[in-house]
């Protein structure tokens, strides 16, 4: 038995995508890993991308979120669960103007390994896409960076 408190886990940060690491695959044999995903105001977590590996629960704690789950625009707030399925087009955002925070399930676990491979990348500033590509693939990830700039119009966010 484990108890995580309030603040504890290391926590990194991906322009206005925060992760907080919480529990492991290595802790649940690999069934599922668990992260925070504290979110800047008006913030893009990602462009468009889809994973071909797992499953994502986003648990939202607080604020309003956003999401594109294929073609279909979703919200949900403090309680409500959006889930993106492998192998579909998604991304999410903090609809809001203050801080939110969501608790991300990956499972199987292994995806949070991505995460600390791009915060070591993103320690010395924005991290280079030429970089992030291969680590992405390794990863079973495809990403669509055009998408940023009409999702960002759309609903009035940044992208760091």
């Amino acid at each position: 038995m484990k108890v995580i408190a309030a603040g504890e886990g290391s926590l990194g940060w991906l322009g206005g995508l925060g992760v907080r690491f919480m529990i492991p695959g290595s802790d649940s044999a690999g069934g599922f890993a668990l992260v925070e995903h504290p979110l800047k105001p008006r913030a893009l977590a990602a462009p468009l991308h889809r994973h071909s590996r797992e499953d994502e629960y986003s648990f939202i704690l607080k604020g309003r979120v956003g999401a594109l789950l294929g073609e279909e625009l979703v919200f949900g707030g403090r309680g409500d669960l959006i889930y993106k399925p492998r192998g579909q087009w998604h991304t999410f955002w903090n609809a809001g103007d203050d801080h939110a925070s969501l608790l991300e399930i990956i499972s199987p676990a292994g995806f949070e390994k991505y995460f600390e491979e791009l915060l070591e990348l993103a320690a010395g500033g924005r991290p280079d896409p030429v970089k992030v590509a291969p680590i992405a693939r390794r990863y079973g990830l495809e990403a669509d960076p055009s998408s940023i700039p009409a999702l960002c119009a759309e609903h009035g966010l940044t992208f760091a």
